[in-house]
């Protein structure tokens, strides 16, 4: 019924049966990326849900929302509701972060931080991707017990979705395997940026490789300031990126428009197969 209304609601409606499309196209994969504060805004469960009914291939990540989010609750700690109307310096005292109108506790996240360094401790000494040390923290989640109702780590490490921080190469390699691709962006940064490059990287590495087919965003950002995360996916058509026309560039804030894109394509798309991407790097 969206499409059928105007302005925000009708890009929201063509994003989300965008969406839809890369998923039932059989040779497409499906890379989501991730930027901001998103998990500990509440939209974690949403992910997880993705992942494990095979509605995300691949996943690229700012490192905060999988460790300092995602893995913190998996911990057994949580995110509070607060508030921005409060005085920092007085929770700066408590030993309180805050995220906007979320609270978290800064003793809570260094025992995080160590526990992120015991399981390198156990590793053998060696250069390791984030990939492939986010696996061991879902391994670890696995093997210990989660001790929250949801982690996109642990979903993940189950599902054989690899989630990569800023593995340029590796996923490079990826799309280079995967050849069609679908992108859906959370937010802009790193993670927009990235994704958007591996088709320019595989051109460097001689490999002949389709520009995105696919590409959704959904963002707050303002296109006027040409900052990476309010460039247009028409912008990135120019660069060879993202084809083109099959983008949309929804204008709206995460928590409020990604629950309904999540919750349509659970519906509409059902006993789509695994990708099973994080096999590729097995040695």
């Amino acid at each position: 019924m969206y499409s059928k209304m105007a302005f925000s609601a009708r890009t929201l409606a063509y994003g989300a049966m965008l969406y839809e499309r890369m998923l039932k196209e059989e040779e497409v994969t499906v890379i989501l990326t991730l930027a901001g504060s998103i998990f500990s805004a509440g939209l974690k469960n949403a992910v997880c849900d993705l992942i494990r009914n095979n509605l995300v291939d691949v996943i690229v990540s700012s490192g905060a929302i999988i460790v300092d989010q995602d893995f913190f609750e998996a911990l057994g700690f949580k995110h509070y509701i607060g508030s921005p109307d409060v005085d920092d310096k007085e929770l700066n005292k408590l030993h309180i972060d805050r995220i906007y109108d979320t609270f978290i506790d800064e003793d809570e996240l260094r025992i995080c931080d160590m526990t992120v360094a015991e399981i390198a401790e156990k590793l053998e000494p060696k250069p390791y991707s984030s990939r492939e040390f986010i696996w061991e923290m879902g391994k670890y989640l696995k093997e210990k017990g989660i001790k929250s109702d949801d982690s996109v780590i642990l979903a993940a490490y189950e599902k054989n979705v690899p989630i990569s921080v800023k593995d340029f190469r590796e996923l490079t390699e990826l799309k280079i395997s995967a050849k069609e691709t679908g992108v859906v962006m959370l937010g802009g940064g790193v993670s927009k940026n990235f994704t958007q490059d591996i088709v320019v990287c595989a051109d460097i590495l001689e490999k002949t490789v389709p520009m995105h087919k696919y590409a959704i965003q959904i963002t707050v950002a303002d296109v006027r300031d040409g900052a990476l995360s309010s460039s247009t996916l028409r912008e990135a058509h120019s660069w060879g990126k993202v084809d083109f026309p099959n983008t949309e560039m929804i204008y709206s804030e995460i928590t409020v428009a990604f629950p309904i894109i999540a919750a349509y394509v659970y519906q509409k798309v059902k006993d789509r197969k695994p990708r099973n991407w994080a096999k590729l790097f097995e040695k």
